[in-house]
């Protein structure tokens, strides 16, 4: 939606900082349901950076075979801030589709959620960067109401900052 309205920059910038914790490049593992009850180990990468001056973050996650390195998971994701409303919110590209969701800061230090619902599935995913200085994210999927199941969990540690 167009805002008639000159958005407050500043603002904005002051709000994306909030997420510097991201910033840098990670490299981990990641262990991501590939099917019901069966799990694929993965080599995993998170690429994080500002973009248009501080008003964007731009994360791109890549999660490869650990035997033979295929690409299996590759997401790019763009955090920005409304000022107006006073929301964060993510535009999330991953295996040909895209989705929308409001990230919320958690009332911890270096810490998000967010979420995403696609017809009868739900998923729940945190973000932490935990005391090691480890980013820490684990995501739950929930179908047609049913029990929670994990879908994610991915520990990379920090190469090095942008």
């Amino acid at each position: 939606m167009l805002r008639m309205d000159r958005p407050n920059l500043e603002a904005q910038r002051a709000a994306m900082k909030k997420l510097a914790f991201l910033i840098g490049n990670w490299s981990g593992e990641a262990s991501v349901l590939r099917a019901p009850g069966e799990f694929v180990e993965l080599s995993q990468t998170e690429e994080a950076q500002f973009k248009l001056g501080g008003l964007i973050i731009m994360i791109e996650g890549v999660g490869r075979m650990k035997s033979g390195g295929t690409p299996v998971l590759q997401a790019l994701g763009l955090i920005s801030f409304n000022d107006a409303s006073g929301k964060y919110h993510m535009r999330a590209f991953n295996d040909g589709r895209w989705l929308e969701t409001e990230v919320k800061l958690v009332d911890e230090p270096n810490a998000i959620t967010w979420g995403f619902t696609l017809g009868e599935m739900r998923t729940h995913s945190i973000l932490r960067v935990n005391e090691r200085g480890e980013w820490v994210e684990h995501a739950d999927l929930t179908v047609s109401g049913g029990p929670p199941q994990k879908l994610i969990d991915l520990t990379v540690q920090r190469i090095h900052a942008e």
